[in-house]
């Protein structure tokens, strides 16, 4: 075993992992695991900390460092682990210099015995913005443009783990979709904490409008491009018009609407409303007709009562939606929503299960008018892969990885399309 990464959460996370795993191999590190966690939930903690005791006996002679959001906010209790050997903070784990020394020690003038390296995240400036000629693990290509997030939600506390909202220079990320278009990859992702927030931190404060034009304007060999979760609320006119304006910019639209109700979304500390939430949506749907949305929602937040969550239900409709993310609601030590009334389990659980339900009718209704279309596919690893608009398709005869082909699709099974 040379480096293995292992990767919670969000997108942002799957871009860091591959900069650390080729930082790590470069500098001919070997019996490495690293696991990069993450924070948004106390469950993706206790999954985090359950992998580290299923690698540990798998791997007993490996060297596990843990770093990602997690071990940003909870350095202490990943370092209690005896399975970890390090706990490395998300500012740290961007440092090529952090995985040359086999101690990772010396450059940071930490004594060995001491197994947490990790700095206030707060006081970060820097995005941390680092090249990448490819993804081992995955078709499309992420490229990071932002990082950190200014906005407190009551419920969340990436930002703790994040620190404040920092950006790439524009010059840097299109410089990054040159080298992966040259390289051969033909969908990037442009992800982030706050990807909306792009720019309020660089000179002239250009906004994530007009990043997209610059990527589409200087990659003109690049076949489709998408953007990780938008808040509505900082969608301005130039990036709406960049939303509608260029086909290569895929007809999907992941949104961080949380719930659907406006005294929810207010005690959530949410900058939008139902009413702007179905106007964007309808607005956007006027210009391109085929654009397809997906969107975060949480079941069972403080004081939520069956009339308020029967609203964000009823969002589904309002809005459209088609790929639904839903989270259970989960308090999180330090947040305001933590300190509200809360929502019984039981009932948190049968909203989850009710929200869940709610997309999955949505999705099959989506799918269902594809039956004898032919429709432009991303290959993907397994003999699966991904409509423009996002939908999941398997083939019967799996195509080379990384290509785009043409699908003829035969039917659907509820959650993904069936490809002839």
């Amino acid at each position: 075993m040379s480096v293995e990464v292992v990767t919670f959460g969000c997108r942002l996370n799957i871009a860091e992992s591959e900069a650390i795993k080729r930082s790590a191999e470069g500098a001919g590190r070997s019996d490495l695991v690293v696991v990069n966690t993450c924070a948004v939930t106390a469950e993706a903690t206790r999954q985090a900390r359950q992998a580290i005791r299923r690698i540990r006996r798998e791997k007993p002679g490996a060297t596990i460092v843990v770093t990602g959001c997690a071990a940003q906010i909870e350095p202490e209790r990943f370092g209690a682990m005896d399975e970890v050997d390090r706990v490395i903070g998300n500012v740290e784990k961007m440092r090529a210099e952090t995985w040359t020394d086999s101690t990772m020690a010396r450059a940071f003038g930490v004594a060995p015995r001491d197994k947490t390296i990790v700095g206030d995240i707060m006081t970060s400036r820097d995005a941390a913005h680092f090249m990448i000629e490819g993804f081992d693990q995955h078709t499309r290509a992420f490229v990071k443009v932002q990082d950190g997030c200014d906005h407190r939600c009551t419920f969340c506390v990436i930002p703790f783990g994040r620190g404040d909202s920092r950006s790439v220079p524009m010059g840097a990320v299109v410089d990054q979709v040159k080298k992966l278009v040259a390289a051969g990859v033909k969908e990037i992702v442009l992800t982030g904490v706050d990807v909306t927030s792009y720019g309020a931190d660089l000179p002239g404060r250009p906004r994530l409008g007009t990043l997209v034009a610059q990527v589409l304007k200087h990659n003109p060999d690049l076949p489709r491009l998408r953007l990780s979760s938008l808040d509505v609320a900082e969608v301005d006119d130039e990036l709406f018009d960049a939303l509608s304006g260029d086909l290569r910019v895929m007809p999907y639209l992941h949104l961080s609407l949380q719930a659907g109700d406006d005294i929810i979304l207010k005690r959530m500390k949410r900058r939008h409303s139902r009413a702007q939430a179905i106007t964007f949506c309808e607005r956007l749907r006027g210009r391109r007709r085929e654009i397809v949305f997906g969107a975060d929602f949480i079941a069972g937040f403080p004081t939520e009562t069956d009339a308020q969550f029967e609203e964000t239900l009823d969002l589904v409709d309002a809005c459209g939606l088609t790929h639904l993310h839903v989270f259970s609601y989960s308090p999180r030590a330090g947040t305001p929503a933590a300190r509200m009334p809360q929502v019984a389990g039981p009932v948190v659980k049968e909203r989850t299960r009710r929200l869940i339900a709610r997309g999955a009718e949505a999705r099959g209704a989506h799918l269902s008018q594809f039956a004898g279309a032919s429709l432009n596919v991303l290959a993907e690893a397994n003999g699966f892969g991904r409509t423009e608009d996002f939908s999941l398709v398997k083939f019967a005869t799996a195509p080379a990885r990384g290509e785009i082909v043409a699908a003829q699709i035969r039917g659907h099974d509820g959650d993904k399309l069936l490809a002839a």
